[in-house]
């Protein structure tokens, strides 16, 4: 055998053999592009030796892209999610018609040949050259399947795809050069199994499993002989033969393969015959792709978790590195949802309001102690049509959110109480929370600069009725503005934003609350969310856990199975247990015999907060159990509905409170999604009513001993409460008697000074 020259270079002899093949691989171009036959020797004459020669020798079977499941806490399906709808599969896995099928049709020398069949080449150059065109290709299963890897590779850029697909001699010589690699490396079964599973079967199906399924509803490796010379029928062009939009086209070209199986005699004309004779049997399945597809109303949930994986670092470095794990696919997400829970909140949200009402409502559930989201969901489905939203109400802007998050009203002021026991003032601290007052100017702000009061703002109670003095535990009753603003006047600002540091609470949009006294009343967006995990420090006695969605990962690539990094909750103590045990104190009297009562569960500990905005364009119940916390917001995500003489679920409704209709939603969601749960208690803490004689207009001892904790005495009991512009009792129904400037909500001018939402 000759060899190499002393200089390194090729003997003669091989030259001359090395440029005869390349130009029988000029041919093999030829015979795929619209070029003239005689062109090939001059290709190879000017310098395709050199060029073949300089295509590197690493091409690397692509990950291919593949459907994503998503599965609740306890391993049922949630949805399925994909940029390309494929499951790969063992070629043991594949029906043997399958296999045989697709060599007949489109490679019937497959087993003979090389990565090149020269007697394919010369059948389509002889044929082209008499058709002047592309009459006939010359491809080989293996060439195709290189093909297959540069478009796959290329993903959904079409710049890329181009590319991978364009009519140049260029790219079909590196084909041919990848082909020979492949030959060499993978043989012919698995050739096969990956041809199989990379090609596009048209109707969103890639690969031969996603194909059968779509089609026939079955796996691959049951397709019978008349179903599998249909699929292989399709590959040459998916759109032509769609079984679905052309049956009449479909049933030629799957005849046409059964007849082709038949002359290579991987079939008998007997059987070729009798398949002829059968119609298609579809039995179609319709794509189910997306969070759209979502069971139980958990498309938000869903797509909050895609949002989850597409922005934390831990899936990769950049936004685009997270992508492309998400578009590759294969992954297996096991989630915390609970399916218990998530079909508790979608039973209570139909039930009480309905998706065609003018506002809409948005329920969360967290579990206190690990920050895990056990339900979501909101009375407009996932959708795009009327009535629907592709908006999750629950979540912030960044993560999905339709809007900065809802004003919270009174339920942000357990927090203001909280920083201000944990600054050492006791339970029992009074202010004189006149009817109106100035806001308290100065007042100390983290800063050196402390906030003034320069424009003279005034903040009034809700009713004429209500002025001090009070104590902590009625003024959290009846939501007593003068009071926390006092609150806030006397300890300063910046533990209070310290306390809510701690509990994760920020805007809707991600930023800061203002640091203004206004911030006692709630009237910057919360996301629904950020409300139930803050709320789940106070149930867990004071520790503040990060929500999270996310179980474990597992993601198939290649055959091979391995596991991801997920994001793991993060808990920290944001107040002491006997600052939060005080707090689950002063919200469990709301329950037990404030008008939170319509929100009460009567089996188990339960503590909550109503809240009603300026104009009752938002109510809230804010609520939880020591082992589950839930936040229910009730309004219009536009903010322009007034919930005054309004019909909600069918039922009229004058005006709308915390306790009305968020109330009974939280009270049946969590009912449902703690059925057969352990029922813990809290640690109460007994707060002596003030021993005075006032407010007789507003109730009386009627309610001690309502409720779960009645039998634990007057510690746990508020007499004649107001809570959310609510008598006890349905005397009275006071109507907000001061507005939000005009911007206020969202990008306000005032710095957040003016007066903030209602109870």
């Amino acid at each position: 055998m000759p060899k190499k020259r002393s200089g390194g270079g090729l003997s003669p002899t091989q030259q001359a053999a090395k440029f005869l093949g390349v130009s029988v691989l000029a041919g093999a171009v030829m015979a795929g592009i619209a070029l003239p036959a005689a062109g090939a020797l001059g290709l190879a004459a000017k310098g395709s030796v050199q060029g073949f020669d300089d295509i590197p020798d690493n091409l690397k079977s692509p990950s291919l892209s593949q459907r994503t499941t998503i599965l609740d806490s306890k391993g049922g399906q949630i949805a399925t999610v994909y940029s390309r709808d494929r499951t790969v599969v063992d070629l043991k896995d594949i029906s043997p018609y399958m296999q045989k099928a697709i060599v007949a049709i489109e490679d019937s020398r497959f087993y003979q040949h090389g990565a090149i069949d020269l007697k394919g080449i010369l059948r389509a150059v002889n044929q082209n050259a008499q058709n002047g065109g592309v009459a006939q290709g010359a491809s080989t299963l293996t060439q195709q399947l290189v093909k297959n890897y540069f478009v796959e590779e290329a993903g959904d850029d079409p710049t890329k795809v181009a590319q991978a697909t364009q009519q140049t001699i260029g790219r079909k010589i590196r084909e041919l050069k990848y082909a020979i690699q492949l030959e060499e490396k993978l043989g012919k079964k698995k050739i096969l199994e990956n041809y199989l599973n990379i090609t596009f079967f048209g109707e969103q199906a890639y690969g031969i499993e996603a194909a059968s399924q779509r089609y026939f509803s079955k796996p691959a490796k049951n397709l019978k002989l008349q179903e599998a010379a249909l699929l292989a029928g399709i590959v040459q062009s998916p759109s032509r033969y769609d079984p679905v939009n052309d049956e009449e086209e479909a049933l030629k070209r799957r005849n046409t393969v059964l007849q082709r199986m038949a002359e290579v005699h991987d079939i008998s004309q007997e059987q070729a015959d009798a398949a002829k004779a059968t119609k298609l049997g579809l039995h179609v399945s319709q794509p189910k792709n997306g969070c759209i597809t979502a069971i139980k109303g958990a498309g938000f949930f869903c797509k909050y978790v895609e949002h989850v994986f597409l922005s934390d670092p831990v899936f990769g470095k950049t936004k685009e590195d997270r992508a492309k794990v998400w578009n590759q696919g294969g992954l297996t997400i096991r989630t915390t949802l609970d399916p218990q829970s998530q079909a508790s909140i979608q039973a209570s949200l139909k039930k009480h309001v309905w998706k065609s009402d003018k506002v809409a409502a948005a329920a969360t559930l967290v579990e206190p102690g690990t920050g895990k989201i056990l339900g979501m969901g909101q009375s407009k489905p996932y959708g795009y049509g009327k009535n629907e939203t592709e908006y999750n109400y629950s979540v912030n802007y960044d993560m999905g959110g339709s809007n900065y998050g809802f004003p919270t009203g009174s339920t942000f002021k357990p927090f203001v109480a909280a920083a201000a026991l944990e600054q050492g003032r006791p339970a029992t601290q009074e202010y004189s929370s006149p009817n109106s007052m100035l806001y308290p100017s100065p007042v100390q702000t983290c800063s050196s600069k402390p906030w003034t009061n320069q424009a003279n703002e005034r903040v009034p109670n809700e009713s004429a009725s209500e002025k001090g003095p009070y104590q902590l535990k009625e003024a959290m009753a009846k939501s007593v503005n003068t009071y926390f603003v006092q609150m806030i006047s006397d300890i300063g600002l910046c533990p209070v934003m310290n306390q809510i540091d701690k509990l994760g609470v920020v805007q809707g949009n991600g930023d800061k609350l203002p640091e203004v006294p206004s911030i006692a009343l709630g009237a910057k967006g919360i996301s629904p969310l950020t409300m139930a995990t803050a709320y789940a420090a106070f149930a867990s006695r004071g520790m503040y856990c990060t929500p999270v969605a996310i179980e474990s990962i597992s993601q198939q690539i290649g055959g091979r199975e391995k596991s991801l990094d997920v994001p793991k909750s993060t808990c920290s103590r944001a107040m002491s247990e006997p600052t939060a045990d005080t707090v689950n104190s002063l919200l469990s009297g709301v329950i037990d015999s404030g008008t939170g009562q319509q929100a009460g569960l009567a089996d188990r500990d339960n503590a909550g907060k109503t809240g009603t905005t300026d104009s009752r364009k938002n109510a809230w119940f804010v609520g939880y159990t020591p082992n589950l916390s839930g936040a229910v917001w009730v309004g219009s995500a536009t903010q322009q509905v007034r919930m005054e003489h309004i019909v909600i679920g069918g039922v009229y409704q004058d005006k709308v409170y915390g306790g009305q209709v968020p109330g009974p939603i939280w009270r049946d969601l969590m009912t449902g999604a703690l059925d057969g749960k352990d029922a813990p208690s809290f640690n109460l803490i007994n707060i002596p009513d003030p021993d005075k004689n006032k407010g007789q207009d507003q109730g009386d001892d009627g309610n001690k001993g309502r409720g779960r904790h009645g039998g634990r005495g007057n510690g746990n009991t508020i007499n004649g409460n107001t809570i959310s512009g609510q008598s006890d009792g349905g005397v009275t129904f006071p109507t907000p008697s001061f507005s939000l400037p005009d911007g206020f909500i969202q990008g306000n001018t005032n710095n957040g000074n003016g007066n903030g939402g209602q109870r």
